[in-house]
């Protein structure tokens, strides 16, 4: 069976490089080359895709770049695989593409012979990421998740640890040299940002934030 596909890229010595290689792999046939997004947006517009496989695309690109151009393909036709060769190993970049229903991702200096399975893997209707861009991927979203943990002040930290050592608001408020209205304050706050439903979620907190530990 033959794949058609389109190429994607401003750099001529890349384009050249991958037809280099896909002279090994007959099944492949180029049905354009391309400088930009835009170049690649009007072939669609104006000939469809009913008899193309896969468009391989850089990601910075002038006038349209590989980013916009995967998200074009992807809303007016999803038919279209998609993947991404780009020297930007970048997680938010790979996070925005991954929700954009790109099928796969490889870096430009990969060896051959993972860009040719990258190919064959997508055309066949499978997703292919390389373990660096998993690995770049998954960083970028730990960092994220980290991120969006609650944060506390210093403040909020003794009291929860506090509450947590089971003390009663008024020895909170003994030992902290607050009022007790302050302390219920800060406990009422706590539950609620930290969005538990008592005393018992409230220890829980502290534990996994370590708190107990300190």
């Amino acid at each position: 069976m033959n794949y058609n596909l389109i190429i994607a890229d401003d750099h001529k010595m890349f384009i050249d490089g991958l037809l280099s290689i896909l002279k090994d792999a007959p099944e492949f046939n180029i049905t354009l080359t391309a400088k930009n997004g835009a170049q690649v947006a009007k072939y669609l517009d104006i000939n469809g895709v009913d008899d193309l496989d896969l468009l391989i695309t850089d990601l910075t690109m002038p006038e349209m770049d590989g980013i916009a151009l995967n998200q074009l393909v992807k809303e007016k036709y999803p038919k279209l695989k998609t993947l991404i060769v780009s020297m930007h190993i970048d997680g938010v970049m790979i996070d925005k593409l991954i929700r954009n229903n790109a099928d796969g991702y490889v870096p430009k200096n990969a060896e051959k012979e993972e860009l040719l399975t990258a190919i064959k893997s997508i055309v066949k209707g499978e997703k292919y990421f390389s373990p660096e861009i998993k690995r770049a991927y998954t960083d970028a979203m730990f960092k994220n998740e980290k991120a969006k943990e609650i944060k506390l002040t210093t403040r909020e930290k003794e009291v929860l640890k506090l509450i947590a050592e089971e003390n009663t608001t008024q020895e909170i408020a003994d030992i902290l040299f607050l009022s007790k209205h302050t302390i219920e304050s800060y406990r009422k706050n706590l539950i609620s940002k930290l969005n538990v439903k008592n005393l018992a979620g409230l220890t829980k907190h502290a534990i996994k934030m370590g708190l107990l530990d300190e």
